[in-house]
């Protein structure tokens, strides 16, 4: 029987994920940032012209592609559901009891009836290592007389060379979407990874994401 576990993962471009940075198989780098939303249409005139103005400068200043990524999802009400479900626990009132169960009883009828969507906004900001570098990572495995220790050293350090290079274009998007009024955090591995599992088991429910 075709192990079907491998053939899932053969059309997966994905290598690893190390300290934060998605690594393909092809040796590119990727860093994902996820960013707040800005409600452009409670903006005054002036503010939506002023925001148009410095996304616009933000993306004629880069040197390098992005991906800007926008995931929906239907709101998932159950975490909220069961809080409420606890306060009525606890609640002594009887009148509160009524409340809250009519407002519990609302909040479900309202979700099933309409279609409330959730969206999160992602930046995927990308490099590709050097010739010299990845010759390098090479080396330490084809034709070295050095120690398994002083070959992981190499790749260690073809790394951090390459991931030093990523953060610094990283930087520039951290900078350059906060003049536009939006936070924008880098994802770490755990992050990383449940943002993959989501696109990749759209069934599952979900864990929300929150910038600090």
């Amino acid at each position: 029987m075709p192990d079907i576990k491998n053939q899932t993962q053969s059309f997966v471009p994905i290598q690893e994920v190390r300290d934060g940075i998605v690594i393909l198989k092809d040796g590119s780098m990727r860093a994902i940032l996820m960013t707040s939303s800005v409600n452009f249409a409670l903006k005054s005139e002036d503010e939506q012209k002023s925001i148009i103005y410095q996304f616009q400068n933000f993306l004629n200043s880069l040197n390098f592609d992005i991906q800007i990524f926008v995931q929906s999802r239907n709101l998932d009400i159950r975490p909220y559901v069961s809080l409420l479900e606890d306060r009525l626990k606890v609640q002594t009132d009887d009148l509160m009891k009524i409340q809250i169960r009519e407002y519990m009883q609302f909040i479900r009828s309202f979700t099933e009836s309409a279609n409330i969507m959730t969206k999160r906004f992602f930046i995927v900001v990308p490099y590709t290592p050097t010739s010299a570098n990845v010759a390098k990572a090479k080396k330490s495995f084809f034709g070295s007389s050095k120690t398994t220790a002083q070959q992981n050293q190499s790749v260690q350090d073809a790394f951090s060379e390459s991931r030093t290079q990523l953060a610094q274009r990283v930087d520039v998007i951290l900078s350059g979407v906060a003049r536009t009024g939006v936070r924008a955090v880098q994802l770490g591995t755990e992050e990383v990874i449940e943002v993959f599992y989501q696109l990749f088991n759209p069934g599952e429910a979900e864990k929300p994401l929150v910038i600090q």
